[in-house]
């Protein structure tokens, strides 16, 4: 094992330990860490410091990743995939890690070594003119927020629920959507840079051609429509994007929907589907949210009063619901647009959302610094509970005027004993909370709605979990929802694996399916031997990455 003398005692110990490969194997690993290093410099790569917070994760997922590279360039990267074919050692880029609920930095497999691309961080071009914005793999929500604030730039970030220091090109590649005008994040899209496994560069027709202005403009370039094998594939490693930014408006009013009963909700979801298919344009997504999701938001975890590895029973969520004047679900979307624009979708909501609502409001940062002057007046009691709401509502404009906040990544906290570090950015994974994603795709029909809300509220409290739903328009014919299976820390993820698997089961029974998945449930599709598809994804994987390198497993059948 000559080959591994030219790794220091401690570094050789970590490879070993995370490898566990026969001598080929080892060796192999090492030689290619001594490239590494020679190509990137020692800072570039990491084998045993800092090595760990890469394997954590929120769905309780062990994997030993032996190495991790943190490339600044795009010619680093070629470098990075050069000696990775030349070694046969499979790589896993990730944007920020920041993949909370689904797999965080965690590779599909194990010993893979991970390809962190933060240090890649630039705004590359920025067309005002055209609204179009061309970003590294590093630049997050926060980051670009900053750059636009920092110019004087009217333009929204596509922003999450995931929060300022989760990247733009993950979660766009990932197909993740929001609730600012363009919600579709890879839809706005336009076109891509990403280093091939056999370290050419990709980019579309009209940019090798010499239009990229043209091609940042047109999403569909020229031919075949190869772009989009890098959304939720692993053909290549992305190294820059250039995405369509949404302006500011002239005018916004966030709108909060009020639902007393279950009865109300089949009416709301028929309007909700009419607004978007006619009045799309003007239109944030739509999020619908069942009282316990929206008590996550307002009210503390009640751990006194709830049986360990219990759900909240029913009574319970009835009698804190009514004291913190909770609806049964909470609608919450907004109108974009020129004054004229506003002031009629606003009538079109109002008249058709009105007639099925407890309560129907309309916010905007001028009424919301009314509701603060008039809270401040308030008895103590109704003060507190008036803040809480402006704070939210605080919250909930700057997402809707794609301002990044971390108010859904609280969420991740809701049940986890242990309070994050005060002053540093949120991160679930770093912190132990256990979090599973569940979020299967549902027809935008009152029965299909009824049929899914029965399956969620079945199966989760068997398994101790509290059925906590979301369901956000992803177009004007399906809602995407998300359901958080929390159960405190990580190390208790054997029953949140449990009850996502007989929710899938049960879902797919009905044709629920996931537009996105975790780490542990991909093979449930790709391990398809019948399927036509992935034999299609395997043929395709095989011809661009014969040796399977890039993210072996994540979207594509094993080979």
């Amino acid at each position: 094992m000559t080959q591994a003398a030219i790794l220091p005692g401690p570094a050789r110990a970590a490879v070993v330990a995370a490898t566990a490969a026969d001598d080929t194997g080892f060796v192999n690993l090492a030689r290619a860490i001594a490239r590494w290093r020679e190509a990137l410099g020692e800072d570039c790569v990491r084998i045993d410091r800092l090595r760990g917070q890469y394997e954590a994760n929120c769905i309780g997922i062990a994997r030993s990743v032996p190495v991790v590279l943190r490339p600044r360039t795009e010619s680093e990267v070629r470098a990075v995939m050069a000696i990775a074919s030349a070694c046969r050692v499979p790589i896993y880029p990730i944007s920020t890690g920041n993949n909370w609920g689904y797999g965080s930095a965690v590779p599909v497999t194990d010993r893979c070594v991970v390809v962190d691309l933060s240090r890649m961080n630039r705004i590359v071009e920025f067309d005002a003119e055209l609204g179009l914005v061309t970003v590294e793999p590093g630049v997050t929500q926060g980051h670009l927020r900053e750059h636009l604030d920092r110019h004087g730039l009217q333009f929204m970030v596509p922003v999450t629920g995931a929060g300022p220091t989760c990247s733009l090109v993950g979660n766009a590649l990932e197909r993740g959507y929001g609730i600012t005008p363009h919600a579709d994040h890879f839809a706005a899209v336009r076109s891509l840079r990403a280093v091939l496994p056999n370290g050419e560069v990709y980019c579309s027709a009209l940019t090798e051609a010499g239009a990229p202005i043209v091609d940042g403009g047109h999403k569909w370039g020229l031919g075949p429509y190869l772009d989009g094998l890098y959304s939720q594939g692993g053909f290549g490693i992305v190294t820059q994007m250039t995405i369509a930014l949404a302006p500011v408006p002239e005018a916004m009013e966030a709108f909060l929907v009020e639902i007393d009963d279950d009865a109300a909700l089949d009416g709301v979801v028929a309007e909700v589907r009419d607004l978007l298919q006619t009045n799309g344009g003007g239109l944030s997504g739509i999020n619908l949210m069942n009282r316990l999701r929206v008590m996550s938001m307002f009210h503390p975890y009640p751990h006194g009063q709830v049986a360990p590895r219990s759900a909240i029973p029913a009574e319970l969520v009835e009698r804190l619901g009514r004291e913190s004047r909770l609806p049964s679900w909470l609608g919450v979307g907004a109108v974009y647009g020129d004054r004229e624009v506003v002031a009629g979708l606003h009538k079109a909501v109002h008249r058709r959302l009105g007639r099925h609502a407890r309560r129907l409001r309309f916010v905007s940062q001028p009424a919301l610094q009314t509701a603060r002057r008039f809270a401040a007046l308030a008895p103590a009691k109704m003060r507190a509970r008036l803040n809480k709401q402006a704070e939210m509502a605080t919250e909930l404009l700057d997402i809707l005027s794609g301002r990044p906040r971390e108010t859904a990544v609280r969420l991740a906290y809701w049940k986890n004993t242990c309070a994050p570090p005060q002053g540093v950015p949120l991160n679930p994974a770093r912190d132990g909370c256990g979090l599973i994603w569940f979020s299967p795709l549902v027809p935008m029909r009152a029965t299909d709605v009824r049929t899914y809300l029965g399956i969620v509220e079945d199966i989760c409290p068997r398994y101790g979990i509290d059925p906590l739903v979301t369901l956000s328009s992803v177009s004007g014919q399906c809602f995407d929802s998300t359901v958080p299976i929390l159960y405190g820390p990580a190390s208790e993820a054997d029953r949140g694996h449990a009850c996502y698997d007989a929710l899938f089961d049960a879902c797919s029974a009905h044709g629920y399916l996931p537009y996105r998945l975790s780490l542990r449930s991909m093979h449930r599709f790709t391990d398809r031997s019948d399927s036509p598809y992935w034999r299609l994804v395997k043929t395709l994987k095989g011809a661009v990455d014969p040796d399977n390198l890039i993210a072996p497993g994540r979207y594509a059948p094993a080979y």
